[in-house]
């Protein structure tokens, strides 16, 4: 089977960058999961999906438009009424959801081929995000396993809190290397450094 080929290659340079003389306060990567899916449910039929998700990946979706978890493996959060991301590092988590998403409860779209996760970690992680997007990134105000979905200029994203100070966000892989640039030039003026 062919390796998977990153968007952000001529432009992903490991190492060091930026303002680091005193050490580095952000560190971005691309995680490449091998799935990446959206499911949408309809009307009155969302506590059905939220139950499918439990069962399909193990991870306890709380209800609501934001809402979500990540176990590090596996990340899954409302991005809209709804509407959820489910990421997975395995491939083929498409299929496990197939034969439970009935016409009936809601839809399933395999977006593995169309989206970039790069992952925003440290401790100016939230200010450089800031930078990007009209969101109050704070702890209380965007709480672990959160997402959100939002724009910067035309680029799509979709964010989730990963950890305390990490985001992952998915955006499309047309746009993926130009938002990439623009994430490293952000960053520079923290110390950033690519893994």
């Amino acid at each position: 089977m062919p390796e998977h080929q990153s968007p952000l290659e001529p432009e992903y340079h490991p190492g060091s960058h930026g303002n680091f003389e005193h050490g580095v306060d952000v560190i971005l990567s691309e995680t490449r999961p091998g799935s990446i899916l959206q499911l949408a449910a309809w009307p009155g039929e969302e506590k059905r999906l939220i139950e499918i998700v439990g069962k399909v990946t193990g991870l306890a979706l709380p209800d609501g438009a934001g809402g979500g978890v990540s176990s590090g493996v596996r990340a899954v959060f409302g991005f809209a009424p709804g509407k959820f991301t489910v990421a997975d590092e395995a491939e083929g988590l498409a299929a496990s959801f197939a034969g439970a998403i009935t016409p009936a409860i809601g839809t399933l779209t395999d977006l593995s081929h169309g989206r970039t996760a790069i992952r925003i970690a440290g401790p100016k992680a939230e200010w450089v995000m800031a930078k990007f997007f009209a969101i109050d990134f704070a702890l209380p105000a965007f709480p672990l396993g959160a997402g959100r979905s939002t724009n910067h200029h035309d680029v799509f994203a979709q964010i989730q809190r990963t950890g305390a100070d990490q985001f992952d966000i998915y955006v499309f892989r047309s746009f993926a290397r130009s938002f990439w640039k623009a994430l490293c030039h952000a960053s520079e003026e923290v110390g950033y450094e690519v893994q």
